[in-house]
């Protein structure tokens, strides 16, 4: 019998936020999925656990067993067909929430723990959110809760980041829902300097050989804050925190977040990057991949710190 407290099931994995946070819990993972073999390698250095690809395919469906306490997944928005959306009915056919209903209606766990951009809500006009609300409440028969967090406010990281979270209680199971709350605001005591690493990099971090390398010199003074190279401008986020990390940095995207050290200008490391996920770096396994790949990982992560403290409440309700 294992001594785990409950079992957990990670969809769209990632590189594993969901899966370091839970862990630490006292959960066990028992099935994860990510179609990114980049990611794959991360997760695996770090959980010892190769995800299966793409859980739209049956067969990969097939390899989760067939009783989980919670439905992890920080999926993709993808746009949803509204033609069907009538009294109730709805149609996520082609999307890959559709997937994750399938799972959820198969395998019926206690709790669904979903994770998205803030926009979710917004998306189609509200519609694509009414019709995940709708198929979790009156097509699977769940309760749901749903609230938009940031990092900085609710997890003492400097990020600026704003999130979705979706739990949702198998109605069925008969829990006492109202035990369960979304965290409270924190105070932000943590800086930048918390988190940014003092020595010098090496020397591809650098902008010193960049044509843009004059205009960022003009517009950088402070090195107590993080700046953004747009396209054409530098943007200096006033606020003293980092800005959204996203999944195109490094990638020649735009939102590549600078800092201003004691031996130049350089972007963040993808090392720094996941420590603003609040990922503990001294023990993160990276593998040896492109740092364009761990950039990637780093912007399309869960804030660990914040889904475990969500964690710690959903547990209160089901255990």
């Amino acid at each position: 019998m294992s001594d785990k407290k409950f079992t957990f099931i990670d969809l769209f994995a990632g590189v594993g936020g969901f899966h370091f946070a839970l862990k630490q819990l006292g959960g066990e993972c028992v099935f994860a999925s990510e179609i990114d073999v980049n990611a794959q390698k991360t997760y695996f250095a770090n959980h010892g656990l190769m995800p299966f690809g793409d859980i739209t395919l049956d067969e990969t469906k097939a390899k989760i067993p067939q009783q989980f306490d919670i439905l992890c997944a920080g999926f993709p928005c993808q746009a949803f067909s509204i033609a069907g959306y009538q009294k109730g009915f709805s149609d996520s056919r082609g999307t890959l929430f559709f997937d994750i209903e399938q799972v959820i209606a198969k395998h019926r766990p206690n709790v669904i723990f979903l994770e998205n951009v803030k926009n979710l809500v917004s998306h189609d006009k509200g519609n694509t959110f009414k019709v995940i609300l709708d198929i979790l409440q009156n097509k699977l028969n769940y309760e749901v809760f749903y609230q938009v967090l940031n990092t900085a406010e609710y997890a003492n990281i400097p990020q600026n980041r704003e999130r979705i979270f979706i739990i949702a209680f198998d109605k069925k199971q008969n829990f006492d829902t109202k035990k369960f709350k979304f965290p409270n605001k924190i105070e932000l005591t943590k800086t930048i300097h918390d988190i940014l690493e003092h020595d010098k990099k090496d020397e591809r971090y650098y902008y010193h050989k960049s044509k843009y390398y004059p205009q960022l010199l003009e517009e950088m003074k402070n090195k107590d804050t993080i700046y953004q190279w747009r396209r054409v401008y530098v943007r200096e986020n006033k606020n003293g925190q980092c800005p959204t990390l996203t999944a195109n940095m490094g990638t020649g995207g735009h939102n590549v977040p600078l800092i201003l050290d004691d031996f130049g200008i350089r972007k963040l490391t993808p090392k720094e990057c996941f420590a603003f996920q609040g990922y503990d770096v001294k023990n993160f396994v990276f593998p040896n991949i492109a740092d364009s790949k761990l950039y990637m990982q780093a912007g399309n992560s869960v804030t660990m710190p914040l889904v475990k403290k969500i964690a710690e409440n959903i547990l209160q309700v089901i255990l």
